[in-house]
């Protein structure tokens, strides 16, 4: 059994290496669907990110409104610093529990990051995976999936982590600047040289 942390910058295809992994068997951490769940009404961060950032989030219903918060932190580093203070904290311990029960199974667990966070990632994983690809290859995949300017992806983009850093994390680096085959290919002999 081997953990295996996946990242790397938005539109880069960290969650497509990661479904091929869990193609070739991994059980899968998706570090993003714990983010979006933590912040549902009633869950672990939702009460310290209305009380921060104000009602003014919030959807007639009472869930907050992804898109507000979106515009609130993008364009605001100490406010994205802030969410990040709130949301990290719930993420880790919840990946921590999940990969301590996927343990059990025995087989490749990868948890996949878009924030390769000390606690609950970097401390946890045996080695880290990172998919880079160029920036205009990146806003290109994030606009048709998302809907997104170019301005507005290129906004999401500068207020992430560096390649430079994500790749000073990494014991491999993944390019996925070519198709869907390529990076199989190339991932499956990834995976395959380390079992």
């Amino acid at each position: 059994m081997r953990t295996i942390g996946v990242t790397g910058g938005i539109g880069s295809g960290k969650s497509t290496v990661s479904k091929i992994l869990a193609d070739l068997g991994a059980q899968i951490i998706d570090a993003d669907v714990i983010a979006r769940d933590v912040i549902l009404k009633g869950h672990e961060a939702y009460q310290e990110i209305v009380d921060y950032f104000g009602s003014q989030i919030l959807l007639p219903d009472g869930e907050i409104d992804r898109k507000k918060l979106a515009g609130e932190v993008f364009n605001n580093k100490d406010k994205l610093e802030i969410l990040n203070g709130i949301t990290h904290k719930h993420v880790a311990q919840i990946i921590i529990e999940r990969h301590e029960i996927l343990k059990k199974t025995g087989k490749t667990i990868v948890i996949d990051a878009p924030i390769p966070i000390k606690h609950g990632f970097l401390d946890i994983v045996d080695e880290v995976w990172v998919v880079v690809a160029d920036r205009e290859t990146r806003i290109k995949r994030v606009m048709k999936r998302s809907g997104f300017s170019y301005e507005q992806v290129l906004e999401r983009i500068n207020a992430q982590l560096s390649d430079e850093y994500y790749c000073s994390l990494a014991d491999v680096i993944i390019e996925n600047g070519g198709t869907c085959e390529e990076l199989r290919r190339i991932v499956e002999a990834h995976y395959n040289k380390r079992l």
